[in-house]
């Protein structure tokens, strides 16, 4: 399994053999390093490789995890369930991908914030006739008096609040292009999250 962490750039597009143009996203990459590795036989019980990419300031970061990374400041730490073989300091760059690879990303959403019920599930609102009045994006009655809920609101009923930054997973992403000195790899179509949100990228 091929994989590695990477932060989202932008879109572009990227045309191919045949002439046709494709929508694709800039995925910008630094070598990771490998900071554990886990195996079925030790004491976690599975197989795993534990990796940290860029640099944070060491007085932002626990001792604990300071202490398990032999006191080196990584900014991200992550980690992918996989057989492969490694050793702690071993590192990975774009080049392990080549164009062709089917991929899936996984990052955070852009955050929303706290939205009304027609931004958040698609409700279509009041009816916009004479004598309705602040009604149009309003959830309209909950049914909490009686009947099924009695006398509160039902679990998981659908309503205001907060929307997005939820993690979300795309999958059957074909790699378009690689570049590895700059640490550059383009994907098809559109990935999660907002420019600088950090990826995980693994080949399916």
């Amino acid at each position: 399994m091929k994989f590695i962490l990477a932060k989202k750039e932008k879109m572009t597009r990227v045309f191919g053999e045949d002439g046709r143009a494709r929508a694709g996203t800039i995925l910008i990459t630094d070598p990771i390093t490998v900071t554990q590795v886990k195996t079925k036989d030790g004491k976690d019980g599975y197989a795993a490789i534990q990796v940290g990419m860029g640099v944070r300031k060491e007085k932002n970061i626990s001792k604990p995890v300071l202490g398990h990374t032999k006191g080196k400041g990584y900014a991200a730490i992550r980690e992918f369930r996989t057989n492969n073989s490694a050793t702690i300091g071993d590192t990975i760059d774009a080049s392990v991908f080549a164009i062709g690879d089917v991929v899936q990303v996984s990052g955070l959403t852009k955050g929303k914030g706290f939205t009304g019920v027609v931004k958040r599930h698609g409700f279509h609102g009041g009816p916009r006739s004479h004598g309705q009045k602040h009604t149009e994006r309003s959830p309209g009655s909950i049914g909490g008096s009686g009947g099924r809920a009695g006398g509160r609101v039902a679990k998981g009923m659908r309503m205001a609040g907060r929307m997005g930054a939820d993690r979300v997973t795309v999958t059957n992403l074909k790699v378009l292009a690689v570049d590895a000195k700059a640490g550059e790899i383009i994907v098809s179509g559109a990935v999660p999250g907002a420019r600088g949100t950090l990826l995980e990228v693994i080949s399916a």
